[in-house]
Formats: structure tokens, sequence, C-alpha cells
């Protein structure tokens, strides 16, 4: 009777850890895919409507120092709280450059920049949904107006600015030799700089 008893209990056992093993694997591949994505589109949708809600906000006295803290602070919170899960991205060129120095795998960069373009169209949805339509009107949907007419010239600034965007997360936030606990404020300042800037 014992001996069957052990064989029972040995079985249990085995049953349970093959249970447990299995739950281990669907626990790591969401929290290694899905959680990842899910954090990036919540995010960037929260960006865009701060971002576009602190123009539309702004349309009356048209200066530029409301929208850009709006967009540097709300980055900063937003790679501080999302950045442990997805690393922060919210955006494609963001991700890219993440994935070409090494911190991300191929796996999820099309994924990343699928929940990017997602949470910037909820985000820009939101801000239509919230304010009046005039004042949505008014301020081209929360975008910035465009110094200059040229084209190219616009290209390239908004080259030049991705570039130092895309830096300074690469070096502050992905290179293991200059990686820094500040890297959401930095990233965040940049952003601050990048919309005086451009």
């Amino acid at each position: 009777m014992s001996g069957e008893e052990n064989k029972t209990e040995v079985f249990t056992v085995v049953a349970m850890e093959k249970d447990e093993s299995k739950r281990s694997q669907r626990r790591c591949v969401y929290e290694q895919y899905v959680q990842p994505c899910l954090a990036e589109l919540l995010g960037t949708s929260l960006f865009v409507f701060v971002g576009c809600a602190s123009v539309i906000g702004n349309v009356e006295t048209g200066g530029v120092v409301q929208p850009a803290l709006a967009h540097g602070l709300a980055l900063g919170v937003l790679i501080a709280v999302f950045g442990p899960i997805s690393g922060g991205h919210f955006n494609p060129a963001v991700s890219l450059s993440v994935y070409l120095c090494g911190g991300m795998k191929l796996l999820l960069l099309v994924p990343y920049v699928v929940a990017q373009m997602a949470g910037g169209t909820i985000g820009a949805f939101l801000t239509q949904a919230i304010y009046p339509s005039d004042k949505y009107t008014a301020s081209m949907g929360g975008a910035f107006n465009a110094v200059s007419a040229d084209a190219g010239k616009t290209t390239l600034a908004e080259m030049v600015l991705t570039l130092i965007l895309t830096l300074v997360v690469c070096l502050g936030a992905v290179n293991r030799k200059t990686r820094t606990d500040w890297a959401p404020f930095s990233i965040g300042l940049t952003v601050v700089a990048n919309i005086f800037a451009g």
C-alpha cells in the first residue's frame, strides 16, 4: 500500500511541475513579447495625447515653452515608468536605432513600430475626442506650424534633431559604458531642447 501511495505522490508532483513549467513558459512569452508591445502602445498613446493637448491648449499664446516642457516632462516620466518593461521607445526611429545598437531583438522591432503607430493614432483620436472641434482645427490637431515652407530644409532639420535624440537614447540608455540612471531625464530634456531648436 505504501509503495502505491508513493507512486501516486510522485505522479502528482511530476504533474504539478509540468503545469507550473507550462505556466512559467506562458508568463515568459507574455513578459518578453506581449507586455513590452502593450507598454509601447500605452506609452505612445499617452505621450501623443499630452503633446497634442499641450499645443492645442497653448494656441492663444502661441509660445513654444509650454508644449516643449509638456513633451519633455511627459516623455521623461513615461520612460521612467515604462522603461523597465519595454525600454520606453515610443518612436519608430528610436526603436530602429536601439535595435542597430544591439539593445533589442529583431523579432520585436516590427511589433514595436506597429504598436507605436497604433498608439500615436489612439493618442491623436483621444485629443480630438476631448477638445472642441474649433480649437482642434485651429491648432491643426496639435501640430506645430512649420517655420519654413522649404521641404528640404525642414527634412534636414528633422533628421538632425532625430539624430540628437537617438544619440542620447543609445548612449544614455543602451551603451554599457555610458548608460545612466539619468537617461529618462536626459531624454526628456533632449526633446525639450529639440522643440526649442526646431
